[in-house]
């Protein structure tokens, strides 16, 4: 009976039955395993081989490279910021602004620092934009609104729109953040925003009365044919209207006085004094009031009609107010404040151009003092107009 000899190499005894079986699977594993024919590949992943006659020629499947580990203490990379983000500093509803920030400005590709923006009252006249919507407005008031505190501005044409206060405006180009606006001391300052003339007068000279309060508005209105000349008549007598329960509506032009003095019907109770603007003979206007008390002669007796020569009502602060020895003289034909403001070196390019143009006029007007008389008369008429409509009781 045969025996079966085996095979020895170095001090480890090899038997051939266990030789077969580890060189079978060493073939099946260069071969990709049964099944998969003879190819070079398994389960996707390729086979190196390493030279013939090598030591340990078996063939070897890599291993996929691990990617890199980030270190626990490495903080996490922040999103890239969006182009309007980087652009505008991330102003609105983003992050706040710290000092020594950096963007990068989509435009060149450079990194810059990022403009803080700085605290502005939202005072009343303060024009400003709203970065996100392109809204652009004068500050009308601040209140609050569902526990918010909103800033409303008003466009050119009249528009109100409400913003949350703080951050993601622009005024004169420049990121501003708007706070509440800080009330001035009550000596320094009437009801109405103008200076006193002195202690116990109001703006338009008559005697102030403490702690009065705004008393229900009676049937009797001044009408005034835009919103410059309603700011500048609430101005100078806002606290003697308030006491006197007169409102001041705007007409949105003379065009519209006949068809508003039908919707209002005058009469006992009911008095109605309006200011116009170039009313003077031979006018556009002058005809135009004429037809409006033509076409209500039952109310002509309840209707009082004055105006000023001056073609806007910008014309009625005195000059020197801003440092001028007399208006602009603007050729005709061209929008008369385009071309005032041209001449006085303003920007005129936008309706917000011209809504600060205004307010620095406005700004200007501390008292009755710095209007002309042409205009501070006529308000003095319309107001003892109006409030004589007791008498016709």
């Amino acid at each position: 009976m045969a025996r079966r000899t085996a095979r020895r190499r170095g001090s480890v005894t090899v038997r051939p039955s266990l030789l077969s079986t580890v060189l079978s699977v060493l073939r099946r594993l260069r071969c990709g395993g049964p099944g998969t024919g003879s190819g070079t590949q398994r389960r996707g992943v390729p086979i190196l081989r390493r030279p013939a006659g090598g030591a340990g020629s078996v063939d070897r499947v890599p291993t996929p490279p691990t990617p890199p580990r980030r270190p626990a203490s490495a903080p996490r990379s922040a999103p890239p910021a969006s182009s309007s983000s980087a652009l505008y500093g991330g102003w609105g509803a983003r992050e706040p602004l710290r000092r020594g920030d950096t963007v990068t400005d989509p435009t060149t590709g450079r990194r810059r620092a990022r403009a803080a923006s700085r605290e502005v009252p939202a005072s009343p006249g303060l024009v400003v934009e709203d970065v996100e919507t392109g809204w652009s407005g004068a500050v009308v008031r601040v209140e609050k609104a569902g526990g918010v505190h909103v800033v409303v501005l008003e466009d050119w044409k009249g528009r109100t729109r409400s913003f949350p206060l703080g951050a993601g405006f622009l005024e004169e180009g420049q990121p501003v953040r708007l706070v509440p606006p800080v009330a001035p001391p009550a000596a320094a300052r009437t009801a109405s925003g103008a200076a006193p003339l002195r202690p116990g007068r109001t703006a338009s000279g008559s005697f102030a009365v403490e702690g009065a309060r705004a008393r229900v508005a009676r049937g009797s209105r001044i009408w005034v044919e835009g919103k410059h000349d309603a700011e500048l008549v609430e101005k100078v007598w806002g606290d003697d209207l308030r006491v006197e329960g007169v409102v001041v509506e705007g007409l949105q032009g003379v065009d519209h006085l006949a068809a508003a003095v039908a919707d209002f019907q005058p009469g006992p109770g009911r008095r109605v004094g309006v200011l116009v603007d170039h009313l003077v003979t031979g006018s556009k206007e002058t005809r135009l009031v004429a037809d409006a008390l033509r076409a209500a002669p039952g109310a002509a007796q309840h209707v009082l009609v004055v105006g000023h020569p001056y073609v806007d009502v910008w014309q009625a602060v005195r000059p020197a107010r801003l440092g001028l020895d007399a208006w602009p003289v603007v050729p005709r034909g061209r929008p008369w404040k385009e071309g005032v403001l041209e001449a006085l070196g303003w920007p005129r390019e936008t309706p917000a151009d011209l809504a600060r143009g205004w307010q620095r006029v406005l700004a200007s007007v501390r008292t009755i003092a710095d209007l002309e008389p042409t205009l501070s008369g006529r308000v003095e008429e319309l107001i003892d107009f109006v409030t004589g409509d007791q008498l016709d009781r």
